[in-house]
């Protein structure tokens, strides 16, 4: 079963329903669910996406969101190594994209799902949106 890092704007595209983005982001879920991949984010991304989530939703429904999607996601610490690798790595310019690379990096991730893929251009793992995933069956 392959491991995927799923990028923060993958789960915003999922929890806010964003559009045009929101169909693959929820196929890519509901491979998850069906436990035909295995989904893996960085502990950043839940305190991203609630800080997102908080711009048009109660601190409540944005908290039931994150929730229901600790139920399909396996959580990977942010630890000191990943933040000194992302601090010292000169082919990361957004220090985000970095600490996400690394985590996926230090934790044996196989792929990164992101609609970022300008910024993952050295990377050493394979980088994908959501629709190239899919389109390139499972």
């Amino acid at each position: 079963m392959k491991k995927l890092l799923l990028d923060t704007n993958i789960i915003l595209d999922l929890l806010a329903k964003r559009e045009p983005f929101y169909k693959e982001a929820a196929l890519l879920f509901s491979l998850a669910d069906q436990e035909k991949v295995q989904v893996f984010v960085s502990a950043l991304s839940y305190a991203n996406a609630n800080y997102v989530l908080l711009r048009e939703n109660k601190p409540e429904d944005a908290k039931l969101k994150l929730r229901k999607l600790r139920l399909i996601v396996q959580i990977l610490n942010l630890d000191e190594k990943v933040v000194d690798l992302s601090l010292n790595d000169e082919n990361f310019r957004d220090f985000e994209d970095a600490l996400q690379y690394y985590t996926a990096l230090e934790n044996g991730i196989e792929i990164i799902i992101t609609r970022n893929l300008r910024d993952f251009q050295k990377s050493a793992l394979p980088v994908m949106t959501a629709g190239q995933f899919i389109a390139r069956g499972i």
